[in-house]
């Protein structure tokens, strides 16, 4: 990495002197720690550090502060993000946009590092495609929804967060013998259901990746009942095509209809909390980049970090391609559950 005051970008664009951060889209356990390594990365530089308050919204607001060290001191345990966050309608029209620009100006901002996910890079997409200013992307979502990077910030945090709830539930469903259907976020991915179901040790797990048999999983309900296994935990993913945790609930209920049946949705607590260790160094290593990569004349690029290593991806590469599922490891989900 480099150190540098400030960097030259091709094609006669002009020096960075000051950089812009924001989040944006939904908020995932880590942000902050982001947030504090652009800062303090920028001003070790030798840049100016503006904090952009409330993602996109705040741009076209003019909600921009200048970010000291100390503005960032303490923040790196805490859930959260300390710039808001907020999606904005207004942002995706061309009005909003030059708006927004106007805003980049009048602070003279230079560059942008963005914190978000899939949604926060699309609208950078679409407004670099119409105003020249480098921008390096972070990705912030606990849905670790995004090719480029092996993990991504608040992933570890949500599953952790889902696990702990799931092995409370599995205390109460042993002790009364009870069918638990479990609801975890994940609208289009089913990674926090896949890892959480996993390390839990859940009979089923329903993930939008992967079309769900409702009579395979009554199937399989039914041949632990014949094996007298009275404990039988499902975790689904909010965004899986059975219809949602009611109607699979709903269906079991007909299918046995003597079966003590619970659901539950942990929803937004998946999203708050500490950070843990893996997401605040995650975190550190990707806000470092991010700056790194502006000095040394990267522009509309993600940076993630694949088998170690950190690396830049073009956001349109990034918004166009979804990770992949591991096969085996749905495999292993049938074998395990015997």
């Amino acid at each position: 990495m480099l150190r540098v005051t400030t960097s030259k970008m091709g094609n006669g664009m002009k020096q960075i002197r000051n950089i812009g951060v924001l989040t944006s889209g939904g908020d995932s356990p880590g942000m902050n720690a982001a947030i504090r390594a652009v800062v303090r990365t920028g001003i070790y530089l030798g840049y100016h550090v503006f904090g952009i308050h409330r993602g996109y919204q705040g741009m076209i607001e003019g909600e921009i502060t200048e970010l000291k060290t100390t503005d960032v001191s303490n923040i790196i345990s805490r859930g959260g993000t300390i710039l808001k966050t907020a999606r904005s309608k207004d942002f995706m029209t061309s009005e909003g946009m030059a708006t927004a620009y106007a805003q980049l100006l009048k602070h003279n901002i230079d560059a942008l590092v963005i914190v978000g996910g899939d949604g926060s890079f699309r609208g950078a997409v679409d407004f670099f495609e119409k105003y020249s200013i480098p921008a390096v992307g972070i990705p912030g979502t606990i849905d670790k929804d995004l090719v480029g990077t092996d993990f991504t910030i608040g992933f570890d945090t949500a599953v952790n967060t889902a696990m702990e709830a799931i092995d409370k539930i599995k205390d109460t469903a042993e002790a009364h013998d009870r069918l638990f259907l479990v609801e975890v976020m994940g609208r289009d991915a089913g990674y926090i259901a896949l890892n959480s179901g996993i390390s839990c040790g859940a009979e089923d797990i329903l993930i939008p990746e992967e079309e769900t048999r409702l009579d395979d999983v009554l199937e399989r309900i039914a041949s632990d009942e014949r094996r007298k296994k009275a404990m039988h935990i499902i975790v689904v993913a909010e965004g899986d095509d059975s219809g949602g945790i009611e109607f699979v609930a709903k269906a079991v209920a007909e299918r046995f209809p003597g079966k003590d049946i619970r659901s539950c949705v942990l929803g937004h607590i998946q999203r708050g909390g500490s950070p843990s260790a893996a997401d605040r160094v995650l975190a550190s290593r990707l806000g470092y980049a991010a700056v790194c990569g502006l000095a040394e004349g990267k522009n509309q690029v993600m940076a993630g970090i694949v088998n170690g290593e950190i690396v830049y991806t073009p956001f349109k590469n990034v918004i166009k391609s979804r990770l992949p599922i591991q096969k085996d490891m749905l495999n292993m989900i049938k074998v395990l559950s015997i």
